[in-house]
């Protein structure tokens, strides 16, 4: 399971398609649907929110949005609990990334494109600042302790 601090965009379409998928697991982990995958060290920092069922849905939209501008159709419905990012009613707070654990996460998207994608990858190169997913907020540091990758 790979639930990407990067923002959707510099996805390629596997990883897109893989992100929402994972991220579904992670909802229905999360919300208590299933046996497996209850300990995966990626549902960590989402388990650390106030609500994590509301927190997965925010990060399930923004994938579903970059998938909409692509010209892909992501069943929305399927989002437990869709939530923004932000103080606005029903939004949910930013959670902190660190600095190391996105260039981590850069890094392994470069060597999987790499491979796969790398008409993407070769778009990907003028990028001098990466972005996160709107639902995490950048903080000094290291790769996060529940990196497994």
């Amino acid at each position: 399971m790979r639930v990407w601090s990067l923002h959707p965009r510099y996805l390629d379409r596997q990883g897109l398609l893989a992100c929402w998928r994972e991220s579904l697991l992670a909802q229905a982990v999360l919300a208590g649907r299933t046996r497996g995958y209850r300990e995966h060290s990626q549902l960590v920092r989402f388990r650390a929110t106030p609500e994590p069922v509301a927190t997965i849905g925010a990060y399930l939209l923004v994938v579903a949005e970059e998938a909409r501008e692509r010209g892909y159709r992501f069943d929305t419905g399927r989002i437990d609990r869709p939530a923004t990012v932000g103080q606005a009613p029903g939004g949910v707070e930013r959670v902190p990334v660190t600095d190391g654990q996105v260039a981590h996460e850069w890094a392994h998207l470069g060597a999987k494109l790499a491979v796969r994608s790398p008409e993407r990858l070769a778009l990907l190169d003028p990028v001098a600042t990466v972005e996160v997913h709107p639902l995490f907020v950048r903080v000094p540091g290291a790769v996060e302790p529940w990196e497994r990758a």
